[in-house]
């Protein structure tokens, strides 16, 4: 069964009163469904596989890496040689990502279990100290994953090219996303969803 990030009139309502801009387009869109992966640690290790390929292809691989650990678990990955899981049609740098993810869930550097006490700047900390894994990664687990409520993301070029859009900007330097991120705060993530469909909207219009 699917699960969505879960918003509503709550935080449209605010984003709208805090951004008529935004608003415009949260009213003309409505509602908009991204589906969610709840268990952290699999959300990340199909994130690694999913990293600068087609969907398509992406899910392929995740199919057959399914087939070969039987249970995407971190006793199961840890378990299994890194030829094994780069045969599944990924690079053996990938493979060695998702091996390494799944030690360090073994041996308690991260407890994936646990990342959902925590509060974003530590789960970024702790997610970005696995090799493969950086701001942009952690922070899109933060969403699709935890559903965490406040995450726009300066390393995500649509969410960069959607606000320049909304707010005819030619370049948009660290300075000017802060001030968006505070107008939008304490729902950003929601936030995140409109200016993606608005980078999507221009580029098909392109």
């Amino acid at each position: 069964m699917k699960r969505y990030f879960e918003y509503g009139e709550t935080e449209m309502t605010y984003l709208q009163e805090r951004d008529p801009q935004l608003g415009k387009v949260i009213q003309r869109i409505g509602i908009i469904r991204r589906e969610i992966t709840p268990e952290p640690f699999i959300a990340l290790i199909s994130s690694i596989i999913g990293q600068q390929i087609s969907n398509k292809a992406a899910e392929t691989v995740w199919n057959r890496f399914v087939h070969r650990v039987e249970e995407v678990t971190p006793a199961r990955i840890a378990a299994t040689p890194v030829e094994a899981i780069q045969a599944c049609g990924m690079s053996n740098r990938k493979a060695s990502y998702i091996k390494g993810i799944a030690e360090a869930e073994v041996s308690g550097k991260v407890i994936f279990e646990e990342l959902h006490t925590l509060p974003d700047a530590e789960i970024i900390r702790q997610l970005t100290s696995l090799r493969g894994v950086g701001v942009w990664t952690a922070e899109m687990l933060l969403i699709f994953s935890l559903c965490r409520p406040n995450i726009l993301s300066f390393n995500d070029l649509a969410i960069r090219r959607g606000l320049m859009t909304l707010y005819r900007l030619k370049t948009l330097t660290r300075e000017q996303w802060k001030v968006y991120y505070e107008r939008y705060t304490p729902y950003a993530s929601v936030a995140s969803f409109y200016l993606w469909e608005i980078a999507h909207e221009n580029e098909a219009g392109d």
